[in-house]
Order: structure tokens, then C-alpha cells, then sequence
């Protein structure tokens, strides 16, 4: 279970509670947009909620989050019910509905998204304690997962029954990318700065990015495990190396 937001006191006296993903931080206000859906501020950082959630596929950390957190509010007013089929993301709009796939053992869940959060960690969703127990990730407390969007006409709240990976196929693969750069030399350049501060191991994967232009990664990896992530990640920051992303193969 994700500690998502932690407490903050001021003066002696305990300002505000951010222990749940329920709370209301500061927002920019949109006309004709639920507050939930806007944009927020926790701990100095600004979130942009999407504004719609059509096309939503991504790769990363799955956490979850249980008993301390039920029967409190979320953020979008409903009650947290540990044992229904929920989530939390940091920029999906609230309502969406999505397809977590655990892809360590290849279980499914769809999930409907009604809350913010994780704020603790790389981690990409939040889900509920009988959502993480269908994945089978109750005991390690995180998964390395595949979430895409689905209808939210049709949820498909009854997926078809969890399959299991198939024999002989790889596992995913675990990384940091900590550099993306437009030219060869500027990525190299950046790969050799890190492996001098002992960061390894290191690649430079071409690719192309969102303009169709070449693009160059830089990424540490793969790493073991996400203990293996959040240690190198941790690193990082005392380097001050910021905005770098996970990414799964």
C-alpha cells in the first residue's frame, strides 16, 4: 500500500491533512469543469488533469491503497470502498473507466477511476485493495502494469477471466529514462556524465518522438526490480537530477 500524501503541519498546529487522495488543493478554475477535474497543486507541484481520457495507454508502476483510506471520501465525492473496483491517477479525468494489466503474471481488472493520486513515488495508479488482490499484488505492493482506457459506456466491468502469461514469453523489462535528447552528441554526452557519477548500466536508444523527429533516450537499466528502481531513483535526486520517467519494455 502507497502512502500517496503525507501529512503536513505548520506552526505547532496541524494546517492540513493530506493523508488521503480525497483532499482539495489549490486549483486554477475552468468554467464548466468540475473542480475535481481541475487543475491542482500538491506539494508545490501543478497537475494538469487530461482533458479527456480517449486514447489513454501507458506503461509504468501500479501501487494500491486499503483500510486507512475506507469509507473516506475521494476526490470526486464518492466513498472509498476498499473492496469495489476503483482507482486513483493523477491526471485522468474523473470519471474514467480503465484495463490494468498486470504484466508479471498477465491478470486483468478494469477499474473505474475516481480519485487522485499516487503522489508518492513513480508509480502511474493507485487501486483498490480487491482491485490489486484480482492482480495478485497484494503481498509485493506493486506491479508493473499496462493501463489503457476503455468505453465508458461500456466498462466492461466483468473482463474476461485473468490469463496468465504465457509460457516462454519475456518479461517485462524495467527502466529509468533519465535524458532525451534531440542530438547523438548531446545524449552520449549525457550517458558518459552519469556513468562517471557511477549510474550503470546505461544505453542510448534511438527513437523517434511526438513531432516525428529522431529522438535519443537516454535510460538506466534494466533494473532488477521496482526496490531497484526507487534506490536508483532516490540516487538521482541527490544528484539532482530531475524529470527523469519510468518506462517499461
Amino acid at each position: 500500500m502507497s502512502r500517496r500524501i503525507p501529512r503536513l503541519f505548520a506552526a505547532g498546529t496541524m494546517a492540513l491533512l493530506l493523508a488521503a487522495c480525497a483532499s482539495t488543493p489549490p486549483r486554477v478554475v475552468r468554467s464548466g469543469v468540475p473542480p475535481y477535474n481541475q487543475t491542482y497543486v500538491v506539494h508545490g507541484r501543478s497537475y494538469d488533469v487530461l482533458p479527456t481520457a480517449v486514447g489513454y495507454h501507458r506503461r509504468g508502476i501500479a501501487s494500491w491503497y486499503g483500510p486507512k483510506f475506507h469509507g473516506r471520501k475521494t476526490s470526486n465525492g464518492e466513498r472509498y470502498n476498499m473492496y469495489a473496483m476503483t482507482a486513483a491517477s493523477r491526471d485522468l479525468p474523473l470519471p474514467s473507466w480503465v484495463r490494468v494489466t498486470n504484466l508479471q503474471n498477465g491478470r486483468q481488472v478494469v477499474v473505474k477511476v475516481n480519485d487522485r493520486g499516487p503522489f508518492v513515488q513513480d508509480r502511474i495508479i493507485d487501486l483498490s485493495y480487491a482491485a490489486a488482490k484480482k492482480l495478485g499484488m497484494i503481498g509485493p505492493g506493486t506491479a508493473l502494469v499496462e493501463v489503457q482506457v476503455v468505453n465508458p459506456r461500456q466498462p466492461a466491468v466483468n473482463p474476461p477471466p485473468p490469463r496468465t502469461q504465457a509460457q516462454g514469453a519475456p518479461a517485462p523489462r524495467l527502466f529509468l529514462q533519465v535524458g532525451a535528447f534531440s542530438s547523438a552528441d548531446n545524449a552520449a554526452r549525457h550517458k558518459a556524465q552519469l556513468a562517471a557519477r557511477g549510474f550503470r548500466p546505461l544505453t542510448v536508444d534511438a527513437g523517434t518522438g511526438a513531432n516525428g523527429r529522431k529522438l535519443y533516450r537516454v535510460r538506466l537499466g534494466p533494473l532488477a526490480n521496482v526496490d531497484a528502481l526507487d534506490a536508483a531513483a532516490e540516487r538521482l535526486r541527490e544528484f539532482g537530477i530531475k524529470g527523469f520517467q519510468v518506462a517499461v519494455d
